[in-house]
């Protein structure tokens, strides 16, 4: 299943995603746990320290919203759920990359 791109599913523009994503520090851990390979639910409640069930539901729901994850779930016993990123995701990460590389060469 593709994910739209967030102008054709009518998320917010990138500079809201930008401030919405890094103003929130379990938007943040949940993407770099996928980019790190922790793609099932389950698996992102046990990597994040301190992350509830119902905040990390929030967080992916929004990011596959704003078209930054896509789910995929897949139909065998027991139901199996995976996050991985878009195309545009791989985008956003990069802009966020950007923003934090700027972040180290300010703090010298």
């Amino acid at each position: 299943m593709n994910a739209a791109p967030p102008s054709a599913a009518g998320a917010p523009p990138v500079s809201r995603m930008v401030e919405d994503i890094v103003g929130c520090k379990w938007s943040l851990a949940v993407l770099g746990a996928v980019r790190g390979g922790v793609c099932r639910p389950g698996a992102l409640e046990h990597a994040i320290e301190g992350l509830s069930k119902k905040v990390l539901n929030e967080r992916l729901s929004k990011l596959v919203r704003f078209g930054i994850l896509e789910k995929r779930a897949y139909p065998e016993l027991p139901p199996r759920t995976e996050y991985r990123l878009t195309p545009f995701g791989n985008k956003f990460c990069g802009l966020l990359d950007g923003i934090d590389a700027l972040q180290r060469e300010v703090g010298r």
